[in-house]
């Protein structure tokens, strides 16, 4: 495995020498997430494949914690932690059966469970990474402690390997549920946001909310005793695909997704009230969490401004999630304080700019 490590990190040094710019592509699952201009077949340079750098480096059950190789499968570390009885309690989505653990660290994508386990920057304990001058860095360890400075770990959630390349990950995970149902009601979306709000200040299992068309749906996790008891407080029709309702909603599978029209993701106070924006929406994380279907023929310039500025006023932010068109900018803009901070970290870790140049924001 070191004779890996030691060809990619060849690879980015002779990229750092001349400057030449290198697409950080394993599965290649999330390739639509980010700027479109770039192009992932290796248009903004060449393809730089960690794939082969696969497998679990260290588990042990008893201690809640995971190492595992940037390029191992998502699907595989699931089975081995699902074997023991465990799981990534963030439920990152695949969206293919190559998604790998890098990948899945890189985009910082959270499904369902992330508003009541916490998103995947949350569980990250330490990384191991080649920086912009083919450097071995490990940062982290196998423990929660408190940081003093970047917590580096955490800040490669979600930066879409523009800071460096991932080899190893250390994940803390959670044991599987001791029972899980999944109820449906029907109500109005307002209702159904004050609802979601309503259970979250009260100490009942809820574990994923979905609501779209008319139907909230709510997945309750945890002891049987528990789960039991606030079935009969929330009432509403038990669904036995359960399971496979929530997994459709994670990968995107469910009817609301399987468009080609323009998606969005809409971050915002789970307090607020519906929307009025164009379109159709999907609501997860008890309100905080707002996807927008917009028809692709509308003007995209007015329909930006609009969402972003609706975004902002919910106190969060929009990304244009999913396009069959390019855009200018597909997650929301940055303060300049926030950019200068972003510019500088990237000078840090990638001085010559190679790593997926423009992925996460055109000026980096």
């Amino acid at each position: 495995m070191q004779e890996i490590i030691d060809q990619l990190a060849a690879t980015v040094r002779a990229a750092a020498a001349g400057n030449a710019p290198l697409c950080i592509r394993s599965g290649g699952t999330k390739d639509f997430y980010g700027q479109q201009e770039r192009g992932r077949d290796g248009a903004s340079g060449s393809i730089l494949d960690p794939s082969a750098y696969a497998g679990i480096v260290d588990y042990e059950p008893t201690e809640l914690v995971v190492t595992a190789r940037a390029g191992t499968r998502l699907g595989q570390l699931e089975t081995e932690l699902n074997g023991r009885g465990q799981m990534l309690a963030f439920e990152p989505p695949h969206f293919g059966v190559d998604a790998t653990l890098g990948g899945c660290i890189a985009t910082g994508l959270s499904g369902p469970r992330r508003a009541s386990a916490g998103a995947v920057r949350d569980f990250v304990l330490g990384v191991r990474m080649l920086d912009g001058r083919g450097d071995d860095l490990s940062f982290g360890g196998q423990v929660m402690k408190n940081v003093a400075g970047y917590d580096i770990p955490r800040l490669m959630a979600g930066s879409l390997g523009t800071l460096g390349l991932l080899l190893e990950v250390s994940l803390k995970v959670l044991p599987l549920p001791a029972e899980e149902r999944t109820l449906r009601l029907s109500m109005s979306e307002a209702k159904a946001v004050e609802m979601m709000n309503r259970w979250a200040g009260k100490p009942l299992p809820v574990s994923a909310t979905c609501f779209c068309d008319g139907e909230l749906t709510v997945r309750l996790s945890g002891a049987t005793s528990a789960v039991c008891a606030a079935r009969a407080v929330l009432g509403g029709e038990e669904i036995a695909e359960g399971t496979s309702f929530w997994e459709s909603v994670r990968e995107q599978a469910h009817p609301f997704f399987r468009s080609e029209k323009q998606l969005w993701r809409l971050s915002i106070k789970s307090t607020t009230a519906p929307l009025s924006l164009p379109g159709k929406q999907l609501i997860e994380w008890g309100g905080a969490l707002r996807w927008l279907s917009v028809d692709p023929e509308m003007d995209t310039e007015a329909v930006q401004s609009l969402v972003r500025k609706t975004a902002r006023d919910a106190g969060g932010h929009a990304t244009l999630f999913r396009s069959r068109t390019p855009a200018a900018a597909v997650f929301h803009p940055l303060p300049p304080t926030m950019m200068n901070i972003h510019r500088r970290l990237k000078e840090k870790f990638d001085p010559m700019s190679i790593f997926n140049p423009g992925r996460l924001y055109p000026e980096l």
